[in-house]
């Protein structure tokens, strides 16, 4: 094994580095949304059983704990700072970003209901085209508000914030994690 598998040869990102710390957070929403859409597909077609209560709880376990965090680390740490500096398109697009955080919330509030019956055993419900249809319509709102972070407001704070700031602004978002 002296060799390093493709793909392991870089260091963990770590929270000295917040900005590839979001970015990161942002692969793991898609994962979990790739994981939703695939529970959706399997409950429709196969039902419940040990799997898709384990895919339930994962889902669940990532928006109720982790992405209410990351949206939190970009509204005290990234937003307040563009909307203080940037200029009126960039506070606009923070605007727009933060709108679109309210939006996932409620449609996240939407989604974890049958999620938290799922995860037991004994559930029998299906999936209807409402669910289906709101998890879409989550999944659309993160594929357009993703890319937005990632090549107009990430690159424009970071560029904005003393690596002091950037080394605080990791260090709160740990803390925030560890409660």
């Amino acid at each position: 094994m002296g060799q390093a598998l493709p793909g392991f040869e870089t260091p963990a990102v770590g929270f000295e580095t917040p900005y590839e710390m979001l970015a990161a957070c942002h692969e793991r929403v898609q994962r979990s949304l790739e994981l939703l859409g695939r529970l959706l597909d399997y409950v429709g077609k196969n039902g419940h059983d040990a799997q898709t209560r384990s895919a339930a709880a994962d889902v669940l376990r990532y928006f109720d704990l982790a992405a209410p965090l990351h949206h939190q680390d970009e509204e005290l740490h990234v937003f307040p700072l563009l909307l203080a500096q940037g200029d009126a398109a960039l506070r606009e697009q923070v605007l727009q970003l933060q709108a679109e955080h309210r939006q996932m919330e409620a449609l996240w509030a939407t989604l974890r209901q049958p999620l938290l019956r799922w995860r037991e055993d004994g559930a029998t419900e299906s999936v209807n085209a409402t669910l289906r249809e709101t998890a879409a319509r989550f999944a659309r709102l993160y594929a357009g508000h993703i890319p937005n972070e990632e090549s107009l407001v990430f690159p424009a704070a970071r560029a904005a914030m003393s690596e002091a700031t950037q080394a605080g602004m990791g260090a709160e978002m740990q803390a925030r994690r560890r409660g």
